[in-house]
């Protein structure tokens, strides 16, 4: 039986994409698994997206566990380790942008570490599509 997986797209719009992510452990976890295809969306030109700026993050996690939020690259770039409940909020500073490293392809990855039977988490990511 595999985990269970949920991505909810809240706000697909010209300068904004929102969605919550909801997982719930069974028998593998999460390892560096998309969640955002960023070839996918639009940026406020009405551009094909290649990266992404990230300015706030909900979340609910199951004590004992984290989830490691990245934008992918050959050596994936973190954005935050998260565990507990909680909000980070980048929007007055102008949010966490993908660096754009060697081999990044703009996609935002989830990793669970840590987890147990039953163990959950919902994510709400507030992201600007770049290009």
């Amino acid at each position: 039986m595999a985990d269970t997986v949920n991505t909810q797209v809240l706000l697909n719009g010209n300068r904004e994409y929102i969605a919550n992510f909801t997982w719930e452990y069974v028998d593998t976890g999460e390892s560096a698994v998309q969640k955002v295809d960023i070839s996918t969306l639009t940026n406020a030109n009405g551009d094909t997206a290649t990266h992404a700026t990230i300015d706030r993050i909900d979340y609910s996690i199951t004590a004992g566990m984290n989830v490691v939020i990245e934008f992918n690259a050959t050596t994936n770039d973190e954005v935050a380790a998260l565990s507990g409940d909680g909000c980070i909020d980048w929007t007055k500073t102008g949010g966490v942008t993908d660096p754009q490293s060697t081999g990044s392809d703009g996609d935002i990855v989830f990793s669970t570490v840590g987890h147990g039977a039953g163990d959950t988490y919902t994510i709400t990511l507030w992201m600007r599509p770049k290009a």
